[in-house]
Formats: C-alpha cells, structure tokens, sequence
C-alpha cells in the first residue's frame, strides 16, 4: 500500500472539564457523568470541592473511585468560586480548559463543538487570545426555559474593548451580538489564554468571570460563541446569590478597573448602576428612583437607553420565573 494512502489519525488536544464543587451532593454526580459522556477520548475532569459542609466530596470520592479520568482536589477552608476556578487552572493537565458548573448539565458534543470553534476561528483570524462560549438554556423550579444565547455567537466577533465597555457599563455596538455575556459555566479557551489575562481574582465572591472577561478584553481578547444548544442550567438561589453580595461585587469590580473607567469617563456610572439593580431587587424603589435621577442628570442620553432597553426585559423575565405552572 502507498505510504501517503495510509490514514494516521491526528493527535487529539488534551482537554481539561474543571468543575467547582460546594454542598452540591444533590447534582454534583449529574455534572460529572455529563463530563464523562462527552464525546472526546483525551480529557480529564478536574473536580475542585471548596470545603463542602454536605458530604459532596465523600460522594465523589465513591462515586467515580478507580475512574483515571476524573481527579478530585479538595480545599482545607472556603475560598470561593473564583479561588476554586484558579485551582482548576493552576493545575490543568489539558491544552484547553472548559469550565462545567456543578449543578448544570452539558451535551455530550460540547467540547468539541467549542475545540472545533476556536481551532476555526484561530486558522482564520491568525489569532490564538479567544474565549468561547456555549449556548444554552435556563431552567427554573417553576418550568420556565430562558434561551442563553452565547456572546460571539452571530457574525461579527466582539473584541477587545468593544466587550469591556458593554460589560463594565453597558455600552453597546449595534452590529456586535452580546448575548448572555460571559459565564464561566459556558466558557472554553486555551489554558496559555487563561494565564496571560491572570485567571480568576480569588478576591471576588461574585462576577469574577466579568473581571476575568474585561481582562481578557483589555488585552485584545476576542469572544466567540457556539449558537447550538450545549447546557442546561437548573437555576438555584443561595446566599451568595443575593441582592447584597452581588451589589458588592459589581461595585468592587469599578473600583478594580478605575483607571479604564476615568479614562473613558463612566467610573461613577459604573459605580452607581450596581446601587440601582440592588434597590430594584431588594424593593427599594423610591431609592432606585433617586439613584436613577441622579444618574439621569449626569448622564441622560446613557442611562435612557440603558433602562428602558433593560428594565421592561427583566420585568417581564421576573413575571416568568414567579409565575406558577
């Protein structure tokens, strides 16, 4: 047989699936069989528990004991989603790093779906500093679906400051699509991408994927998306999901990225956007009206565009998610 009719199969990439893991016993086993099914041979699960009160990591542990592919790091105190996410990334063994939620459920043609998408897009664009992002879905106790269309996902590819801007005080290019933003629970890119931006900031509770995100953009980060459906997301509220800690969390990433706000003027707007959400979700309306005004006299024409475009969304989207079925 001719030597250059012989079909040698090519190298599978190494790919690490990192799960962050905190008193889920009820769908931690879920998430992990999700990665197991994916259909790619050359992957290993890297599971952090960040010091679980339940008995998630016992169960893990029994579970998927003597399975090669799955590793379990187990954090002595609570650090955090972000500090756990770090974990993942300081001890990768994979080229690529796709980030599962412990309570979520991904396709078993995620991975290579998203591989397949930034491998294309980095043979195009001559280009290696991407993030990917899956689409998916949305489920609430009640039944209702949310559609979460992934940034990137349409033609034209944010990029660079274009996704710093919509992020860190919504500003918006009307050809570029946005989608869901940027959630860690969909995001692939390579494990050098996620060095160079620095990773996760072990100091935030909440929104470290908008920090890591706006990094990535400053540097000239492009963000691209998959329109196929690849997740489901069970939504669950607990106590660092609250109005309070997220409010927190948003201020503390303006005042992170100060310098980039002063210099195209919205620091204060970035301040002050996260004390209108968190009136909004904690009932506090005639205060969200007086932090909205004052926002009004500074910057009328900005923050118009950015209520009446977001505020009837999301009332109809809390109407769906109390409705009773």
């Amino acid at each position: 047989m001719s030597k250059d009719l012989i079909k040698v199969p090519a190298a599978q990439d190494m790919i690490t699936i990192g799960i962050t893991c905190f008193n889920a016993s009820d769908t931690i086993a879920r998430a992990v069989d999700s990665a197991l099914k994916q259909e790619w041979d050359n992957l290993e699960i890297l599971i952090v528990d960040d010091c679980s009160t339940d008995n998630s990591a016992a169960l893990i542990e029994k579970k998927f004991k003597g399975n090669s592919k799955v590793r379990l790091i187990k954090h002595e105190k609570n650090l955090g989603v972000a500090a756990a996410r770090q974990t993942i990334i300081d001890n990768a063994k994979g080229d690529f790093i796709a980030f599962f939620d412990d309570d979520d459920q991904s396709k078993p043609t995620r991975i290579k779906t998203q591989h397949q998408r930034i491998i294309d897009y980095e043979k195009n664009n001559n280009i290696k500093l991407v993030a990917c992002y899956a689409s998916g879905k949305r489920i609430y106790p009640n039944g209702y679906e949310l559609k979460i269309n992934a940034i990137g996902s349409r033609p034209v590819t944010p990029k660079g400051s274009d996704v710093a801007d919509y992020l860190l005080f919504y500003r918006k290019k009307p050809k570029l699509f946005y989608g869901a933003g940027t959630p860690t629970c969909a995001l692939m890119a390579r494990k050098d991408t996620f060095d160079k931006a620095g990773g996760f900031d072990p100091s935030f509770r909440r929104v470290e994927d908008i920090d890591f995100a706006v990094r990535l953009a400053l540097m000239g980060g492009h963000f691209i998306g998959c329109p196929e459906e690849l997740f489901i997301q069970h939504a669950t509220q607990g106590g660092d999901k609250s109005p309070e800690k997220n409010m927190e969390a948003e201020v503390m990433l303006a005042h992170k990225h100060k310098e980039y706000l002063r210099s195209v003027g919205r620091y204060e707007y970035a301040t002050r956007w996260p004390l209108i959400r968190y009136h909004h979700f904690t009932g506090h309306h005639g205060r969200m009206l007086a932090q909205l005004l004052a926002l009004f006299v500074k910057s009328p024409i900005k923050t118009a565009s950015h209520f009446f475009y977001t505020a009837p969304r999301r009332l109809i989207h809390e109407i769906k998610m109390r409705k009773k079925n």
